[in-house]
């Protein structure tokens, strides 16, 4: 058994698409419409294999609670790993992107938190070596 899609609530499709692929780097894997929403997913290209991202629309209620509640309170939707966290924080920050926590180093791991644009932070992460 392996962890095969997680989902990350968005106030809208296109625009978080548009953010994951052109600005964090993921390509595009599924896309279905379904009446006034989609199954969109976004997975690392790097790994065929790898988890993909639904980018599911925070059409209800509980969600909107839920992602709003966690960005209040500046909790990540969750973590996305990176080889170099400073060099991804600068890279990032040269294309716009606002970040809610630098780069920090915490014991065994540094990590920063960034805006999604889309209604979420997102925490990028690598272990220290």
């Amino acid at each position: 058994m392996k962890l095969q899609t997680v989902s990350i609530f968005v106030d809208d499709q296109q625009h978080a698409l548009d953010f994951y692929t052109q600005t964090l780097g993921f390509r595009k894997a599924a896309d279905v419409p379904l009446g006034d929403h989609r199954w969109l997913t976004v997975v690392d290209p790097d790994r065929e294999d790898a988890t993909e991202i639904s980018l599911e629309p925070k059409a209800h209620p509980a969600a909107m609670a839920f992602a709003a509640a966690l960005a209040a309170d500046g909790i990540p939707m969750c973590v996305l790993g990176v080889d170099d966290v400073h060099e991804a924080h600068a890279r990032l920050t040269a294309q716009g992107v606002s970040f809610t926590q630098p780069p920090t180093e915490m014991g065994p791991v540094t990590i920063a938190v960034l805006d999604d644009t889309c209604g979420n932070l997102l925490q990028i992460a690598h272990y220290n070596d």
